[in-house]
């Protein structure tokens, strides 16, 4: 029983897809996938939930079959948020300390986080991550870790995530009814990084570029730090629709073609070949050229690779990506978009599996590019909870006595969270409040 506190649980609510996920942390500190379930999601648009019934529905079959699967119970799940209400923004804060002599500590770095989840936003939004960049210990700039440092003044530069609350509300609305509670919300992309950017990559300066059905998510690190993040309103469903539009067909034979025939390239596809479409009803069945399926297709990638290219350039360090663009999500498998993408960006590119951080003992479906914000959001979830499990020991260490841990009992709290506010946030306040007390 023990290894089950071990365990844990992701959802990811996609425009297209629900994928409910089981996976545990390897000695490596590899993630093995125990289990996973993907079902039709029917209730989101542009990941946005607008019908709480259907994605119910939907959550339920997901994580009922993985119950199935692994024989596990499990009532905490780490959530993924993106949709266009999500944006990003950068601030400074700062304050003077008492002493020269006093080493900088954890606390004093929560203060400042504690103040960026104060700044002024708009009615009905939250802030969802408060993300640190690097410090300034008086004149010392880009310090990436202060603690311990002495110094007067200290400041800090943090990237904010901020999103509606009626959107994180639908989203745990969801998951409550179906008997399970929200440990925390993650932003997507930052999910999808985790699963498939290695640490040099982030360290000489990447985009991840995910293309999901409703929405193509952006991150951009340089130096190891997160610079920017989006989340554009648009992905692979819009190809759909052209391709269903622009041929006459249904969608679900736009969808089809997309991905058995589909190219990125024009000029690539093949002049000569030709694929027969049924007709509708017992209409006549269609032909459709390689080369005119390949032109819709390549018209509406060319709009996502600008908006993208937007995205990166807001985060000023588009010169300086040596590693170039990593993309990933359903809509990276299409043909020739890494030739598309390097002849219109002149940037390097390489499609992302979550390959890197999976134990061999995973499920080998799991090994695809549209699962690696699942996957990514199981890693979170262990980053988040081993920061939490690391405070907690460094709060003990000197108290007299603690008592002998239960291992039927999860250390972790697991009441829902409602707001948007990070679960670990709440978790080290209460640690700095028993402390505070106890002084």
């Amino acid at each position: 029983m023990a290894k089950k506190e071990h365990l844990l649980a992701a959802v990811d609510i996609g425009t297209t897809k629900i994928v409910a996920i089981v996976g545990k942390q390897t000695e490596n500190r590899k993630l093995e996938i125990l289990g996973m379930h993907k079902t039709a999601s029917k209730g989101v648009k542009r990941g946005v939930v607008l019908n709480i019934e259907e994605t119910v529905n939907a959550i339920n079959t997901a994580v009922t079959e993985v119950k199935k699967q692994t024989g596990m119970n499990f009532k905490d799940v780490f959530v993924g948020i993106a949709g266009q209400h999500i944006k990003s923004v950068r601030n400074r804060g700062y304050f003077n300390r008492d002493s020269y002599d006093d080493e900088i500590t954890k606390d004093d770095i929560q203060r400042l986080i504690d103040d960026m989840y104060k700044i002024p936003i708009d009615a009905g939004e939250e802030i969802i991550h408060v993300l640190p960049q690097n410090f300034i210990v008086d004149s010392e700039t880009g310090v990436k870790n202060p603690v311990g440092m002495s110094g007067k003044r200290l400041e800090g530069n943090f990237h904010i995530v901020i999103g509606q609350i009626a959107s994180a509300k639908n989203i745990s609305k969801c998951i409550n009814r179906v008997g399970l509670n929200v440990e925390e919300l993650i932003l997507e992309p930052l999910a999808s990084s985790e699963a498939v950017l290695t640490e040099d990559e982030k360290e000489a300066g990447v985009a991840l570029v995910d293309i999901g059905g409703g929405t193509t998510d952006i991150a951009v690190y340089y130096d190891d730090i997160i610079r920017h993040t989006a989340v554009i309103p648009f992905g692979g469903n819009v190809i759909t629709k052209d391709i269903k539009e622009g041929c006459s067909i249904l969608g679900r034979q736009a969808e089809s073609l997309k991905i058995s025939f589909g190219s990125a390239l024009g000029d690539l596809a093949q002049e000569d070949k030709i694929v027969t479409i049924p007709g509708i009803s017992g209409r006549d069945p269609k032909e459709i050229s390689f080369k005119s399926l390949a032109y819709i297709i390549q018209s509406r990638m060319e709009e996502i690779i600008e908006a993208a290219m937007f995205e990166i350039e807001s985060s000023g360090v588009l010169d300086k990506l040596s590693a170039g663009i990593v993309f990933t999500g359903g809509g990276a498998l299409l043909r020739h978009l890494p030739q598309l993408v390097k002849f219109k960006t002149g940037l390097d590119v390489r499609i992302g599996y979550p390959v890197e951080q999976l134990a061999t003992e995973s499920i080998e479906e799991v090994n695809q590019p549209m699962y690696s914000t699942s996957v990514g959001l199981l890693l979170k979830g262990y980053e988040n909870k081993r920061k939490v499990s690391i405070d907690k020991s460094n709060e003990l260490l000197g108290e007299k006595e603690t008592p002998a841990e239960d291992p039927e009992v999860k250390v972790i709290d697991s009441k829902p969270k409602l707001g948007l506010l990070s679960g670990l946030k709440d978790k080290i306040n209460d640690i700095f409040e028993e402390n505070d007390t106890s002084m």
